[in-house]
């Protein structure tokens, strides 16, 4: 008998681009069957009018910080959006170490979500007490690399870098750190150098690393690196490497504001005029100012004494926006980060608002493309294509079952609490998770090691 039988939904089938009826059952936590026969199950979910997607797949997000506290909060913004795999640990940023991580999963008896991490090299920069413009010695990198072995031995999946945050890291000291072993299947992101008018120059940094180290190559968030007046080109340089080698990627996520943390080199003296907005196009969100548009007393007064505050950068080109998403390569990540309850709405919408505004309102991609670039996508660039991010026989049981016609995103700049819409089951591991945006389980996901994939 099947744990669960989803009778009458459509999946989409990536072979052919199409959706296609069928009913799905699954047992052990895993798929078990697909066809038109209603094998018996002890629960029937009848899908009819509903999407039967693979769990979604946030390739790009900032996962729990559990020195504030040992529970979840963006895992369960994850899972109220439609995601059953998230990779943290991106931009060089981690909370904590990969062990310290994946001992609290097992500490807590499990997460909203499954959780990949990568090992961050800015964080592990940033503790030897180097300064965002200094140098490192060759004996500090070593000890960065030894750090980060560390976290590979733990279970990290690869390395993250976030340039913009400190420039002093060369393009041969990221080169030398991705170099460390030998392993080619290790993934290897980084947070550009520079945005807006020297973004093309990031991107040909990251091209010309990817080249030397012959790894996967993550290019982070490209809309907030490109989406202020060269998005073009920027995606016709990606798209011209990626033909010659596609281990080069990026992702890219649906808002036309960026967020991090207001005491970042992002917002040094400048970058107002070179995005030509003004200080109310930064959203503070964090007390004493929180939900205020910035001014130039608070916005130097929060660089100064709250610089852990992060702030919402309006800066970004909604058309760019949409460009980046439709591009034939790439995928959609939400870049999420919580910092004490308070974040952009990214880490809590961003899937249902590809599938209801670029997908159903706007028409910017059709519904089993954009599928595609939030499901099987990630997971081929994760190695877990054979159990993630595709309807198979096999495959995991990480599912979720949305309404085409009414998926939307709900959290705001001002309220990210706001529900999504649309959204009727999301399955982890084979046990329901959340129905109809009520969390059933919180403990369903697992953390996943590398060498358990």
């Amino acid at each position: 008998m099947l744990d669960i039988l989803i009778k009458n939904g459509s999946y989409p089938d990536y072979k052919e681009g199409v959706l296609k009826k069928a009913n799905i059952g699954l047992e052990g936590g895993r798929i078990e069957y697909i066809g038109d026969d209603e094998p018996e199950a002890s629960k029937v979910i009848d899908a009819d009018g509903r999407v039967v997607a693979p769990g979604f797949i946030d390739i790009h997000m900032h996962e729990e910080n559990f020195a504030e506290g040992k529970h979840y909060c963006i895992a369960e913004m994850m899972l109220k959006q439609g995601v059953t795999l998230a990779v943290g640990g991106n931009c060089g940023v981690m909370n904590q170490t990969v062990r310290e991580f994946r001992d609290t999963i097992d500490e807590l008896g499990g997460s909203p979500i499954n959780y990949m991490m990568l090992s961050g090299y800015n964080h592990y920069w940033t503790a030897l007490g180097l300064g965002h413009l200094d140098k490192s010695t060759p004996e500090q990198r070593k000890i960065i690399q030894e750090k980060m072995k560390e976290d590979l031995e733990a279970g990290a999946i690869g390395i993250s870098f976030g340039i913009e945050y400190d420039p002093g890291i060369t393009e041969e000291e990221i080169i030398e750190a991705a170099n460390m072993n030998d392993d080619d299947d290790l993934l290897v992101a980084a947070h550009y150098r520079a945005d807006g008018a020297n973004s093309i120059a990031a991107i040909e940094e990251m091209a010309d690393i990817q080249s030397k180290i012959g790894k996967r190559f993550q290019i982070s968030h490209l809309s907030s690196c490109s989406a202020m007046g060269t998005m073009k080109e920027s995606l016709d340089v990606i798209n011209s490497y990626m033909e010659k080698d596609p281990r080069l990627n990026y992702d890219t996520y649906p808002y036309n504001a960026f967020s991090t943390y207001i005491g970042s080199t992002v917002f040094e003296p400048g970058c107002l005029e070179a995005w030509h907005k003004d200080y109310s196009d930064l959203l503070l969100q964090g007390d004493p100012y929180k939900n205020q548009p910035a001014t130039k007393e608070s916005f130097e007064d929060a660089r100064e004494n709250y610089p852990d505050m992060l702030v919402v950068a309006i800066v970004m080109n909604e058309d760019e926006i949409a460009e980046a998403i439709a591009n034939l390569n790439g995928m959609v990540a939400s870049d999420g980060i919580i910092s004490n309850g308070n974040g952009h709405p990214r880490a809590a919408g961003t899937f249902p608002r590809v599938l209801g505004k670029y997908v159903r309102e706007d028409k910017v991609v059709d519904l089993v493309t954009a599928l595609r670039k939030i499901t099987l996508e990630p997971a081929k660039r994760l190695d877990m294509e054979h159990r993630k991010g595709d309807i198979h026989v096999g495959a995991d049981a990480d599912i979720t079952i949305f309404d085409p016609e009414t998926i939307i995103d709900g959290p705001t700049f001002q309220d990210i609490t706001l529900p999504n819409k649309g959204i009727d089951y999301v399955i982890v591991n084979g046990e329901i998770a959340l129905k109809d945006n009520e969390i059933i389980d919180d403990r369903a996901g697992e953390f996943i090691a590398y060498q358990d994939k």
